[in-house]
């Protein structure tokens, strides 16, 4: 049953051979690993326009410069990745970057911090795209955490049929979102040329406004950059594209680059010529559309477009996430789990890990996670930075033909996205303290997972192992429960193998029952020595545990092994487990623990 469930949920297994077939097109690509970056075009200029207001609507032209400001940055970051993608064609992104330029700590703050932006990423898409549509239909507003929760579980099973399957459905619902913006600033544009908005519903460029600042313009630069989280993705995923991986990836990143640049100005300018101004009601983009087209086809067309495309955003997550977790494990400072692929040839251990890490957030935050978007730019920008620093000191160690050029395009970006971190601590730290504390905390799991690893490593090597000890025998205890079939069986085994000795060791809580079975054994194995221990406290544990460990003790002076043969009979069908006390996993759990204690359990397969 549950096999056929899984058949029916994520598809039958794939062959290794097939995994380039799981490749990505450019198309898919950008439609997958450009949602993030794409969605926070339905915020980005929001936020710009939320600092402002607090000066005034007079103030509103500075987006303008603001939102240059942005698309400089955004050039810098995209020209940047692009240079690490050929650089680092394996993936990794800043990760990558950072622990080979800078070391292992800021490559682990890197890798750490896009870890859990990928969770928030999953956590954030899901519960905005949530609101949209409770924000349509009242009535479902109390299922808010439900909902959010139903659009995880159905993203991480197409995620876990395989990259190009999950890209082939979630790829339409991203490029109708962009034609609905193209179409909507377009026609905006248009009405602007053919005046169709009066130009009084907006403040002219260059007007002076009282009460503004550096430090404002800072901060509403700051905020508007939360626009770019999710253009490093690309860099991360380099192996799920199709051959050549690195030039396809890096046409997918201009293309994303491109898109974003005109998407994002576009509203802006819109936001800024039709004077809107942010509501808690309605969106920007909302009020743009119904300025432009009214209450119409098209308006209900850009927000169920908008709504899909931030549930869909979490998908960036789930591309990202998976392949950089392979990274960390690689190098050995997350599990090895990490570099298992699935049935369908993806990372599904990862998949499953940020399915379940986002259903946690939603749950911990009621799917009411609007404040942890600064935190989640935060894990963007600090990576940013130190992937720029990562590639400038690349340059300046390498100096390759025309590195110059290169440097300056990283220094740029270095210094706009290290601005960008330090006016997010200093505007909302009361929101993104947190980071200063799980970061470390994340870091120093790092290196007491690597640290298990080499110790591991170590003792298993065969030129650092301890020389063997030279074993004479082999004392062989056997637990019983009574004289059953599973019991001969078991001891037949024991027999078998020829040891020194085989004693059989029965656990009574009742003295009577300790007689009867004594009487009993003399008659049916009369040459196996049985041992009965009294449990005054009802335990089958620990007398069986002390009385290996006494044996173990004497047999180590004699260079014997001690083996544990436990009998444990197996039901025909597997509900019928929870029948029985499982008393025979109990024993070899304890008992696995002992270090010179060899376990062995013997089964027994009833036949009705």
């Amino acid at each position: 049953m549950i096999s056929f469930i899984k058949r029916l949920l994520i598809g039958r297994p794939l062959k290794s051979n097939e995994l380039g077939e799981q490749k990505l097109n450019k198309t898919k690509a950008l439609a997958i690993l450009s949602s993030d970056a794409l969605s926070s075009v339905a915020y980005g200029p929001e936020q710009i326009l939320i600092v402002l207001v607090t000066v005034g609507v007079a103030a509103f032209w500075y987006s303008i410069p603001i939102a240059v400001g942005v698309v400089i940055l955004l050039t810098a970051l995209i020209l940047s990745y692009r240079q690490i993608i050929f650089a680092y064609p394996h993936g990794g992104g800043a990760y990558v970057v950072s622990k080979n330029n800078l070391g292992v700590n800021p490559g682990l703050i890197a890798g750490g911090s896009l870890l859990v932006d990928y969770i928030l990423t999953v956590a954030v898409s899901v519960s905005a795209g949530t609101d949209a549509i409770t924000s349509a239909f009242p009535t479902l507003h109390g299922f808010n955490v439900e909902i959010a929760i139903a659009f995880v579980i159905f993203i991480t099973i197409l995620n876990l049929r395989g990259v190009t399957e999950s890209a082939s459905i979630l790829a339409y619902p991203v490029y109708l979102f962009v034609l609905a913006l193209f179409i909507l600033i377009g026609v905006g544009i248009y009405n602007i040329l053919t005046g169709g908005v009066s130009p009084e519903l907006h403040t002219p460029i260059g007007t002076p406004v009282a009460g503004i600042s550096l430090f404002i313009l800072l901060r509403a630069f700051a905020s508007g950059s939360s626009a770019l989280t999710g253009v490093e993705a690309i860099s991360n995923a380099i192996p799920n594209f199709k051959d050549p991986a690195p030039n396809n990836a890096a046409k997918t990143l201009m293309a994303m680059g491109a898109l974003l640049t005109i998407l994002f100005s576009g509203i802006v300018f819109l936001a800024y010529y039709y004077g809107i101004a942010p509501s808690r009601e309605v969106t920007v983009v909302s009020q743009i559309a119904e300025e432009t087209f009214g209450r119409n086809f098209m308006y209900f067309f850009i927000q169920g477009t908008t709504a899909l495309i931030l549930i869909l955003a979490a998908n960036t997550g789930y591309s990202a996430f998976p392949l950089l977790a392979v990274n960390l494990a690689k190098d050995k400072f997350i599990p090895r789990v990490f570099l298992m692929r699935g049935d369908r040839l993806g990372y599904s251990n990862g998949i499953i890990i940020l399915g379940i890490a986002s259903i946690i957030l939603i749950l911990a935050f009621q799917a009411e996670t609007e404040h942890l978007i600064p935190l989640y730019a935060v894990g963007v920008f600090l990576p940013f930075t130190l992937s720029q620093l990562g590639m400038m000191v690349k340059w300046l160690r390498e100096k390759p033909q025309g590195w110059i050029p290169k440097f300056i395009i990283n220094t740029t970006g270095a210094v706009i996205s290290f601005t960008v971190t330090m006016m997010f601590f200093l505007t909302k730290f009361s929101q993104v303290w947190p980071i200063l504390i799980f970061l470390p905390i994340i870091v120093f799991f790092f290196h007491r997972i690597r640290k298990h690893y080499e110790a591991v490593g170590d003792q298993l090597r065969l030129t650092t192992c301890e020389s063997s000890v030279t074993i004479e025998g082999n004392v062989m205890i056997v637990p019983v429960a009574g004289i059953t079939q599973v019991v001969e069986n078991s001891l037949n085994y024991a027999k078998s193998l020829s040891p020194e000795q085989i004693i059989a060791v029965y656990v009574a809580f009742e003295r009577e029952d300790e007689k009867k079975l004594e009487e009993k054994w003399k008659k049916w194995q009369p040459d196996v020595r049985l041992v009965t221990l009294y449990s005054h406290y009802r335990s089958i544990i620990n007398p069986l545990t002390k009385f290996v460990d006494t044996v173990e003790h004497k047999a180590r002076e004699g260079n014997y092994k001690v083996t544990v043969v436990i009998p444990q009979f197996i039901p025909k069908k597997g509900w019928h487990n929870i029948l029985h006390n499982q008393s025979s996993l109990l024993i070899r759990a304890f008992l696995l623990y002992r270090r010179d204690v060899v376990v062995t359990t013997v089964p027994y397969h009833l036949k009705k």
